[in-house]
């Protein structure tokens, strides 16, 4: 049977976090695992995670960082802890589940399937689906979309859905083995990453990644994300910018600095 291990960001959730959902579905999937990350919050969530982590101990791991750092760098040291255990898969989740756990069977079974490497979750409207999102969100999410889709040259429709799996493989270590230089728009630096060093190796990401349709989809409220973080996105994508397409091997070397080095440590962010 093949394991896989979700990381879960947390920063301020204890209003939101729903432990009964996180429980019923490691009952339904013996295979599954939770990695929480506790963002440095400021409020009870510390002390939730480790009363879900007491139900299932040996399902459920918390990581805590003592100051928050953002959720691209949550996710990131997540990950990295995630890989170093038996796991076939990892990935990563929103910790207010807008999208419902039963997706992550979802995401194995494409990932079973054989060929596909990645699974990103993709918030289509299509008849079938319930895919609940404020139209303003939708609309600027299809700009910002589009301008990712133009940086990457890549043709992907949602990188910002809180919804993504991968194989473990070595390739993981490197994307996320130095903090990313963004944080509202890391996934399209993730991604960017990928891109990068796989051209090193002549391998083609396009056929080996999957954008999989939601079945369900929904704006939960209490969401941090705002009109601000749009603003955030938009100075972000510069930077982004700059990295992936006019200092791009520079970035390079940052990202093999380890590999040159033989240190596979975790960078402080």
């Amino acid at each position: 049977m093949k394991t896989t291990t979700i990381v879960v960001p947390c920063y301020n959730e204890a209003e939101r976090l729903n432990p009964d959902r996180f429980l019923k579905v490691l009952q339904e999937d013996p295979g599954l695992s939770f990695l929480f990350v506790n963002d440095g919050s400021r409020d009870t969530t510390l002390q939730s995670l480790h009363a879900l982590r007491d139900s299932e101990p040996a399902r459920i791991n918390v990581l805590d960082l003592e100051r928050n750092s953002g959720k691209a760098e949550a996710v990131r040291r997540g990950i990295l802890k995630a890989i170093e255990g038996p796991c076939a898969y990892v990935g990563y989740w929103d910790a207010d589940l807008a999208t419902p756990l039963e997706a992550i069977a979802e995401f194995c079974s494409i990932l079973d399937g054989g060929g596909v490497d990645v699974v990103l979750g993709s918030r289509v409207c299509l008849l079938g689906r319930s895919i609940e999102r404020k139209a303003w969100r939708h609309y600027i999410g299809r700009v910002f979309a589009t301008c990712a889709s133009l940086l990457l040259q890549l043709k992907v429709y949602d990188t910002q859905c809180g919804a993504k799996m991968f194989k473990n493989a070595p390739i993981l270590r490197q994307v996320f083995g130095t903090p990313f230089k963004v944080n509202w728009t890391f996934d399209v630096e993730m991604i960017g990453r990928f891109l990068l060093l796989q051209h090193r190796t002549g391998e083609e990401l396009a056929t080996s990644w999957v954008e999989h349709p939601l079945r369900e989809w929904a704006d939960i409220k209490g969401s941090k994300i705002g009109v601000k973080d749009y603003l955030k996105g938009a100075f972000e994508y510069c930077t982004l910018f700059f990295h992936l397409r006019a200092a791009r091997s520079r970035y390079l070397s940052y990202l093999t600095a380890s590999e040159h080095s033989g240190n596979h440590t975790t960078p402080s962010p």
